[in-house]
This record gives C-alpha cells, sequence and structure tokens, in this order.
C-alpha cells in the first residue's frame, strides 16, 4: 500500500516540487518509509484514543447530571439503582456498595460496617477509575518517543547527504537538497504526531480527574445513607448533609441501613 502511495506521489506532473513528502520518502528508501509508517500509525491510533475516550467520559459526565437530578429522590438505595442505566458507572456504585452490606452479615469474623463498606466502595471506585485511565499510557508513550522516531529519521537523512557529499567530492546543493529536506520532514513529522497527543493525555487526565472527584462525592454520599439507615443524605444536587431522617429499615432490601457497632 505504501509503496502504491509512493509511486503515484511519484509521477507527479513536470514542474512539481521535487523535495516533497513524497520523493523525499521514495529516496530515503526503506528506512524512511517504515519511520513514516509508525509516526501515521500512531496518529490514527492517538486520535481513535481521543475520540473514544472523550465519549466515554462524556456518558459518565451525562449520568453524573441525572443522578444529581433523581436519584437521591428516591425512598432507597435499590430504588434509585432501578432509575439508573444499566451500565451506569454510578450504578456500579450503588450496587456494590448493596451488595457489601448484604456480604457484611454472613462475615464470620466481626469487622466493622463503615470499614467493610468503605472498602467496598473504595474497590468500585477504583475499577472505574482504572477503566477511564485505559489507553492513556499510550498517548503518553506517543508523546515521548514520536520525536525521537522522526529524529531516527533525521538522522538517517543526514546521513545519506553526507554519503553523497563524500561520493561527490564536493558540497553541493543538488547533492544535499534532496537528504536534508528528507531530514527536516521526518523531524517535523514526529512533532507533528507528538504534539497533539500531549495535548490529548493532559486534557484526559484533567477530565478523569473532575470525573474521579465526582465519583469520590457520590461514594461518600452513598456511605453515609448505608451507614445511617437511610438518615443521611444530600441536602441537594452534590451537597451532602443532614436531612429529616426518611421511613426507613434497617432491611437490606430496603433501604440499605447496617450497624454501625463492632458485631
Amino acid at each position: 500500500m505504501l509503496t502504491t502511495i509512493l509511486a503515484a506521489a511519484g509521477a507527479a506532473a513536470p514542474g512539481a516540487n521535487p523535495y516533497g513528502l513524497g520523493p523525499a520518502l521514495r529516496e530515503g528508501g526503506l528506512i524512511s518509509q517504515t519511520v513514516f509508517g509508525i509516526l501515521v500509525l500512531m496518529s490514527i491510533v492517538s486520535f481513535y484514543i481521543l475520540f473514544s475516550k472523550l465519549f466515554e467520559q462524556q456518558k459518565i459526565m451525562g449520568q453524573a447530571k441525572r443522578v444529581r437530578e433523581n436519584f437521591w429522590q428516591s425512598n432507597s438505595l435499590r430504588e434509585g439503582s432501578a432509575k439508573l442505566e444499566k451500565n451506569s458507572a454510578y450504578k456500579q456504585i450503588v450496587d456494590d456498595g448493596l451488595a457489601a452490606q448484604e456480604q457484611h452479615g454472613k462475615l464470620t469474623d466481626p469487622v466493622e460496617a463503615h470499614d467493610w463498606l468503605h472498602g467496598s466502595l473504595s474497590r468500585s471506585e477504583a475499577a472505574i477509575n482504572s477503566k477511564l485511565a485505559g489507553g492513556l499510557a499510550f498517548l503518553a508513550t506517543v508523546g515521548s518517543t514520536s520525536p525521537f522516531i522522526g529524529l531516527f529519521g533525521t538522522v538517517i537523512g543526514i546521513y545519506r547527504a553526507l554519503i553523497k557529499i563524500g561520493s561527490a567530492g564536493q558540497a553541493s546543493i543538488d547533492a544535499v537538497a534532496g537528504p536534508v529536506g528528507e531530514a527536516l520532514i521526518m523531524t517535523a513529522l514526529g512533532l507533528v504526531v507528538a504534539v497533539p497527543a500531549v495535548l490529548s493525555y493532559n486534557w484526559l487526565q484533567a477530565r478523569n480527574k473532575s470525573i474521579a472527584r465526582d465519583l469520590s462525592a457520590f461514594s461518600t454520599d452513598v456511605l453515609g445513607f448505608l451507614a445511617s439507615g437511610g438518615s443521611v443524605r444530600p441536602t441537594a444536587p452534590g451537597k451532602p448533609g443532614l436531612t429529616k431522617p426518611v421511613a426507613a429499615t434497617t432491611t437490606a432490601g430496603q433501604t440499605g441501613g447496617v450497624p454501625t457497632s463492632r458485631a
């Protein structure tokens, strides 16, 4: 495929730029073409990760908005969980909290209910954050290595220029213009691939931290609700506080209340 592209580039009309990308790759041979192919592949994968992660983050941000609007109006966690999307990150936290509450009653070794629930909710948060961070390591790798890959093509181009100078016995413009142009193009390609990857990595990381803060706040609210038998819940969207105790039982299937004393 790459050979076909280069052949088409080589068949340019008379008067076309003899030092463009196509001629440079054709003259550079297999090494330059391989470097170019690697950089193009890195760029494609980087943009795929960028757009897929943006979609994933936007989905969770939309879930957070719906949770703030509707979730805490429910009488119990199970009722609120039923209102959430099937694959919602927030539903996962609620379901994991309810499951931990049920498991606590089956423990034979006394464990503080608060510690058990807190640990279970923390694991749930960590799993979600780990999934959100997937692919970001590749962006960081591209941002740090692609300039050096381009630099490798640059070194090869300079080396070829020196060989032509040595063969010709003099440093004529005609002898070195092609290899030097190839070297500069490879340097530019490395930077073109690296800069978007670094910007994407930093932007996605900042958004992930914002999502992690929202998940942590929601997890704390769920823990307070479970540990108080439903008496503690956010008083307003996103603002935890005390409200009047709701009519609730301490049955695991209802509000999720648990005793806070040691077994």
